[in-house]
């Protein structure tokens, strides 16, 4: 059984390279093309595919949450301790920090940035909320039925269409959220933006909860 220093690690190097695949294919995109669909195009598929095998990698060491939303939730349904909680929301909060300035600098950029992009209207901050919904009955519906070995595929394909049908394109994640503000690119969220998702995210939370119930029930 993993120490806990060990799945905090897991956590901090899972978030730090779905960050940096998420904002590294999103500044590939943008150089490969001028046209927003394919950039996005190229961002998805990248993160699908990133997403699916981190989780099949260091799942089996500390549950490959690498989000706040998912480790509380766990923690609510008593999967999860405090004290791992505790240990695992700043590992996942400093590992997406992490993983935005490596993209950064893999690019030839500043490393430090912020963004300037602005994200929060009406519409995407119920496109954050059905994401994180989504995701979390996902999550939940997969492990009740213990189909361990097909959560990976199930959440990056949850993800993977939420970044096309959610205006938002389905950050769905807190800590990936506030990763984002420190890279000006494609994947940027300008930081007064960030509050609104992460409380979309929160909310979204709880509704997957609610909603995951009489599925797990049935």
């Amino acid at each position: 059984m993993p120490n806990l220093f060990t799945k905090a690690a897991a956590e901090f190097v899972g978030t730090a390279l779905l960050v940096c695949i998420v904002v590294g294919s999103g500044i590939m995109g943008a150089n490969l093309s001028s046209d927003m669909a394919v950039a996005l195009l190229v961002n998805t598929a990248s993160t699908v595919c990133g997403l699916a095998l981190l989780i099949l990698v260091l799942g089996p060491i500390s549950g490959a949450h690498f989000n706040p939303a998912v480790t509380l939730v766990m923690l609510a349904k008593k999967s999860l301790s405090l004290k791992e909680a505790l240990a695992y929301i700043p590992a996942q909060l400093l590992g997406a920090i992490t993983g935005a300035i490596g993209a950064n600098v893999m690019f030839g950029l500043a490393a430090l940035q912020v963004s300037q992009k602005e994200r929060i209207t009406s519409g995407t901050f119920l496109g954050e909320v059905i994401a994180t919904a989504g995701l979390i009955v996902v999550i939940l519906v997969f492990v009740s039925r213990k189909n361990d070995a097909h959560v990976a595929l199930a959440v990056a394909a949850w993800i993977g269409s939420a970044y096309f049908f959610t205006s938002s394109t389905s950050f769905a994640n807190p800590a990936v959220t506030v990763g984002r503000i420190f890279s000006d690119s494609f994947a940027g969220i300008d930081p007064a933006s960030v509050a609104p998702f992460v409380l979309a995210q929160l909310i979204g939370a709880v509704v997957g909860v609610l909603l995951a119930k009489p599925l797990v029930r049935s």
